[in-house]
């Protein structure tokens, strides 16, 4: 069920909202299958596409909630998948036949999260990772066929990132964001060694050779990029570097179960590049470039001869490649083609008011020859990236007239270490800056109508919206704001435990920083709002609670401020179901091209947003 606080909304064309997405593919361990996530009947499930020519694909029944992610045991008899009951944030992890049947719960902790790692190589033993609701992270071995499990780990701000095929050693990572540390554990005796230590960065992701003697990291440790590197034990020199760009960032890193190749995906100018890495010889081959613009998602087949991929562009919804890695040849296998009518994007680069270099992707309304209405489109995270991928939402504002610019501030990713930490703390006021400068660069090109300006954004980009509009009052027109932060002080109370304690290294600590968290919350700055704002979130959000919407609608009704809100009680921090995509896309370009339609006098001169002192 949906609530709609404001009024009717027009339907936008529905070819970019019903085209099927198709996530998270996963080869079968004899390479006849892939297995994939696809919300083609308007919710998401378990799909799979066997490779042989002329064959039909068959949905897998996994119950009616929406379907994550989904990974094929080594043995072949059943399926791992990541459901979200409710379409919330606590997420449980299943097991099931490849054609249905035999479905079970392997992982669900009570009033928690379960996450599923990898699966280990031995038999169906599942590496899962159980999040418990005081925050608690617990790394546990499932047995997919028997239900046992063996708990090997468990701490705070703590993840399993691997585990070794005799179930000796593992590999897990400990940390907030942004300073993240791998460590091998002996499950033994429980000893940790530390890798790359005293260095500066982090290491989100790792992944242990079959026997456990090799950590292949990607890091930006003691660099600026994430590149790859290889941690082996009893080894003189601690590490090696195995692969490295200076003009690009190691985005994916898969490993084959035989631990003979790997898949390198990186990320240079928001496009992906691939490389197969041949761990034997230490060749590095660059594959031809993939059919779409960015690779959200890969995958190498268990003798490392194929790789399934998830890739999209502007004007393709995400859908299936296999790739040969040997010949580098593309096929997609499943997923709708390039939409005739949807619209490219086109790279942008431009200066901070410090100086600073930022990028952003510009897509233009088209048959306008003249400054238009445009909407500022702010990504969450902050440490997500702006990519050139598909947006139904901005496909159908260009379609209403509406120009999108979608811009990395300072503490995206994709950038570098110093560009994502440039944004720390009480740094956060020049990101929003960032927004102020992003507006007047549209405005400086001739491109947008300085009258007609919104801005919008999800998450982070959702908090970033309301913080640029009260430090901006003058600037915007209208505002969207979708699941975003309003009060750091309620947000850390709210929110799950384990996302407060990893926050604290990107905002600052609820109690130490009191003073600099309430000078950045866009609430306590909310008689500044100058322009109409529409408040979008899912009633299941645990991550950014609703309960952040029903504090500006409640503080923008009180002031006489005009505001509007749309909440899903059948979504969490995302949007999944295709019917609440389609209210979702209706609603923002009907309630954009009302506010952007006319010019208004637009108040000026007032007062800046508070600071720290």
């Amino acid at each position: 069920m949906t609530y709609d606080l404001g009024g009717p909304a027009r339907v936008p064309s529905p070819a970019s909202l019903t085209a099927e997405s198709c996530l998270a593919p996963a080869l079968a361990p004899d390479d006849s299958a892939v297995a994939y996530v696809s919300d083609r009947d308007g919710h998401p499930k378990v799909w799979v596409q066997p490779l042989r020519d002329g064959a039909e694909a068959w949905p897998v029944d996994t119950g009616p909630q929406p379907v994550m992610d989904v990974s094929w045991a080594p043995t072949g008899g059943h399926l791992a998948v990541l459901v979200a009951p409710g379409g919330g944030e606590h997420t449980q992890v299943e097991a099931v036949q490849t054609h249905g049947g035999d479905l079970r719960t392997l992982a669900a902790p009570p009033g928690g999260s379960a996450s599923m790692v990898r699966w280990t190589g031995r038999g169906e033993t599942l590496l899962v990772a159980e999040t418990a609701a005081d925050g608690l992270t617990t790394a546990v071995l499932v047995d997919a066929v028997t239900g046992g499990r063996r708990p090997i780990a468990a701490g705070h701000l703590m993840w399993p990132a691997s585990v070794s095929r005799d179930h000796s050693r593992m590999l897990l990572r400990r940390g907030p964001r942004g300073a993240r540390r791998m460590y091998v554990a002996d499950l033994a005796n429980g000893a940790e060694h530390p890798l790359l230590p005293g260095l500066p960065g982090t290491t989100d992701l790792g992944v242990l050779s079959p026997d456990g003697g090799t950590a292949y990291l990607v890091t930006d440790a003691g660099r600026d990029r994430a590149a790859l590197l290889a941690a082996r034990r009893g080894a003189t020199a601690p590490e090696r570097v195995l692969a490295e760009r200076e003009d690009a960032e190691l985005d994916r890193f898969a490993l084959s179960a035989d631990g003979s190749r790997a898949l390198l995906v990186w990320n240079r100018y928001g496009r992906s590049e691939l490389d197969v890495l041949d761990l034997a010889s230490g060749e590095l081959r660059s594959l031809p470039p993939p059919p779409a613009a960015v690779v959200t998602s890969a995958r190498i087949a268990w003798h490392g001869t194929l790789a399934a991929l998830a890739a999209e562009s502007p004007e393709e919804p995400s859908h299936v490649l296999v790739c040969d890695l040997g010949t580098g040849r593309y096929r997609r296998v499943a997923g709708a083609g390039p939409l005739p009518a949807a619209a490219g994007a086109e790279p942008v680069r431009l200066r901070a008011r410090d100086g600073l270099e930022l990028t952003a992707w510009l897509y233009r309304p088209p048959h306008v020859t003249g400054p238009a209405p445009y909407a500022l489109y702010l990504h969450g995270g902050p440490e997500d990236e702006e990519r050139p991928t598909f947006n139904p939402l901005f496909q159908n504002l260009l379609a209403a007239g509406i120009g999108v610019f979608a811009p990395n501030v300072r503490g995206s990713g994709g950038h570098g270490r110093a560009f994502r930490r440039a944004d720390d703390g009480p740094l956060r006021f020049r990101a929003i800056e960032d927004v102020a400068d992003c507006a007047a660069e549209l405005v400086r090109l001739g491109l947008a109508d300085p009258g007609r300006l919104a801005c919008t954004g999800w998450s982070y980009g959702g908090y970033l919206t309301l913080a640029a509009m009260v430090a901006h009052p003058g600037l915007f027109r209208a505002g969207v704001n979708v699941a975003g932060i309003a009060d750091f002080e309620s947000f850390y109370a709210r929110t799950e435990p384990w996302i407060a304690e990893a926050a604290v290294s990107e905002y600052g600590h609820p109690e130490a920083d009191r003073d600099l968290l309430r000078a950045l919350s866009p609430l306590r700055a909310l008689d500044r709002l100058a322009a109409p704002l529409l408040l979008v979130h899912g009633a299941a959000d645990t991550n950014v609670p609703l309960y952040e919407a029903e504090q500006v609608l409640a503080a923008a009704r009180a002031l006489g401020l005009p505001c509007e809100a749309l909440i899903f009680d059948d979504e969490g921090h995302e949007i999944r179901q295709v019917a609440n995509r389609i209210s979702f896309v209706a609603k923002v370009v009907d309630w954009l091209s009302h506010q952007l339609r006319t010019v208004e006098h637009r108040p000026t001169g007032r007062k800046d947003f508070g600071r720290a002192q």
